[in-house]
């Protein structure tokens, strides 16, 4: 353990076995660091927060203060912060409030660019991108393998599938299904990540299956129930439809057209 000599590091914070901790940085009492993880210069870690183990963790970012939300009244929330995850320059991420689960949740190998934001009680999966400045309201929740566009922005209790990707510059106040392509202010849906979903090594009939899927409920039917019972009908099952499917049961904001 490396702890550099102008950083302030309370007594009661735990730190892990080969952590870093580079000048100027300060971490509170309540703060868990697992073993391993880099913390550079000018780094404030504060509250109720976790965070795993390979980390690296960027100069003037911001973990662990409290949510910006006019309700809160000081309560013992958290932020849990998965392993190797990039965190890049000037990005923050809030604690809860207290009106779901008391915890804002990022996962693993995630890459979150300069001046990234993600606030309270937001749900982040494993290995998604943020893009520089890409705003998470409250409550948003971004799904494994979604890539979000530089200067993007997520309303409160937006969904963003997983394997989705958003284009830079978009503001997303709607529910954007997993595997599928959003961009635009406000955020239209453009069909499946071809490209993404290739890379990540999707067979070619699976994808072929989603962009059916796709015109048939976004560009066939007039209603999402109707298109939904079509698609279950007329398709051939496959896992990756059925995730789709599934998306559309715990929509809180509507989702996209």
């Amino acid at each position: 353990m490396a702890i550099h000599p102008t950083a302030i590091v309370d007594r009661n914070a735990v730190l892990g076995r080969n952590v870093r901790v580079g000048p100027y940085s300060i971490i509170g009492g309540s703060v868990t660091i697992g073993d391993g993880t880099q913390v550079e210069s000018h780094v404030v870690i504060e509250g109720a927060t976790s965070i795993g183990k390979g980390n690296r963790i960027f100069p003037f970012v911001t973990l662990g203060t409290p949510p910006q939300d006019v309700g809160y009244m000081g309560e013992d929330t958290r932020l849990i912060i998965g392993d190797d995850n990039i965190i890049r320059e000037c990005s923050t991420m809030h604690r809860a409030s207290t009106k779901e689960e008391w915890e804002t949740r990022v996962g693993s190998r995630n890459y979150f660019m300069a001046y990234s934001h993600v606030a309270h009680d937001c749900r982040v999966g494993d290995s998604v991108i943020l893009a520089n400045s890409v705003n998470l309201a409250g409550h948003a929740k971004v799904g494994d393998f979604a890539s979000i566009g530089g200067l993007s922005a997520l309303h409160q209790f937006v969904r963003i599938g997983a394997y989705a990707f958003i284009g830079g510059m978009t503001a997303v106040d709607r529910d954007v299904p997993p595997f599928m392509l959003a961009a635009g202010n406000r955020a239209k849906l453009y069909g499946p990540n071809r490209k993404g979903l290739s890379r990540q090594g999707f067979a070619v009939e699976d994808v072929d299956g989603l962009k059916a899927a796709y015109r048939i409920i976004w560009r066939e039917s007039k209603t999402f129930e109707e298109g939904i019972l079509r698609v279950r009908n007329e398709l051939r099952p496959s896992k990756l439809i059925e995730l789709l499917l599934a998306f559309f049961e715990n929509s809180k904001r509507g989702i996209i057209r």
